[in-house]
């Protein structure tokens, strides 16, 4: 096999992680691989030099995107002329679709030839149906993490394969990172988010359930796992929360909150899909700016936005979304997961069975993936 470059780019931890898999897959299936683009401390260790911070893309909603137009605008065009400069076999994105299929469509355009995946397909079975066939204008190739994907995205025009979500396959905590975490119960797995517009309004959400939970378990210990980007903000806002929480970036304590928590409370996202891999009872809080959140329920196909509810077919977890997004909403949903532990158990099961538990690790399926998309344009 001769040498492959390939330009990524990431803008988000989740992206980071999806990123970093599917190099480590690509490292393996063919020696000679060289790495270009944007991402986070994951992808960077696995070879890649970012062009910029990846933190600088983590942004969402229409009105938090708006102060930083012009400086996005910039960067979306340095991140394509990057990508042109550097003539890679394809160019490969990874979610943050605001941001990457901009830069795919400056590239396609000077480039027509120029293989471009898009790795995580566009949720159209959940809004703005579309998207998928105005992606297919610019993007060749779709790695899919949900098996219900591929159809939508062949039906736009793309070709598509399902590759398994990576959850599946990233390592639990070993019996040594659990010990590290005993102490008194209930233990309390507090997720605010990973952009910081996210962590801002829910942070002060969090400190007041967690104030009608202490009031039952006095004891109740929190623990807060967060990324770097947010990390100081996190620290500033937990600050005043009536359980003062162990604010965690190493992964290894990461992977040892999940397996103890014995409940969570979490911001919408990819995070609902560890805590399943963990077993870990979970409520789903979100707030968003109000146009924002305006917006998105006028486009909204489904009426949940938990992935664990949507791969499972079920809506088992409780969801607190916008105006319900309240402390005395949410506290007696937390109560009861304490005196139920197991009441999500099959819903949470069954999804890491249809993500590809057991199976072939997705890294490892997407780089065999975009070769074969390589060999077959």
């Amino acid at each position: 096999m001769g040498a492959l470059k390939l330009f990524l780019i990431a803008g988000e931890p989740s992206g980071d992680r999806l990123g970093a898999a599917l190099m480590a897959g690509l490292k393996t299936l063919h020696p000679d691989v060289a790495f270009q683009g944007i991402g986070g401390p994951l992808m960077q260790a696995e070879g890649l030099n970012s062009l910029f911070p990846m933190e600088e893309l983590s942004i969402m909603g229409i009105a938090e995107v708006l102060p930083k137009y012009l400086h996005l605008k910039r960067r979306i065009r340095e991140t394509a002329a990057s990508a042109l400069t550097a003539n890679p076999a394809a160019l490969i994105t990874i979610d943050s679709p605001d941001f990457c299929l901009r830069v795919a469509k400056i590239v396609k355009a000077a480039s027509p030839d120029l293989r471009t995946i898009h790795y995580v397909a566009p949720s159209v079975w959940a809004w703005r149906p579309g998207r998928a066939a105005k992606m297919a204008k610019v993007i060749d190739h779709v790695l899919a993490l949900l098996p219900f994907e591929p159809p939508l995205m062949t039906a736009a025009g793309m070709t598509c394969d399902f590759v398994g979500h990576p959850v599946v396959s990233e390592p639990l905590a070993t019996p040594e990172e659990i010990a590290q975490l005993a102490g008194a119960s209930p233990l309390i797995l507090a997720l605010p988010g990973s952009r910081r517009g996210e962590v801002t309004r829910l942070a002060p959400i969090i400190g007041e359930t967690l104030a009608l939970i202490k009031a039952k378990y006095p004891n109740a210990r929190v623990v807060l796992p967060t990324v770097r980007g947010v990390a100081d903000l996190v620290a500033t806002l937990s600050a005043a929360w009536p359980i003062q929480p162990q604010i965690i970036t190493d992964r290894s304590l990461k992977r040892a909150a999940f397996a103890t928590a014995d409940v969570a409370i979490a911001a919408s996202g990819t995070v609902s899909l560890e805590l399943a891999a963990n077993n870990c009872p979970m409520v789903i809080a979100y707030d968003m700016h109000p146009v924002s959140l305006w917006l998105m329920r006028r486009a909204a196909l489904i009426d949940t936005v938990t992935l664990v509810n949507l791969v499972s077919d079920s809506r088992t977890i409780p969801e607190f979304i916008g105006e319900n997004c309240k402390p005395e909403r949410i506290a007696p949903a937390l109560l009861n997961l304490l005196e139920n532990p197991h009441s999500q158990d099959a819903a949470m099961n069954l999804t890491m069975q249809r993500l590809g538990k057991d199976g072939e690790p997705p890294g490892l399926r997407a780089a065999k993936s975009v070769l074969a998309a390589l060999r077959n344009p």
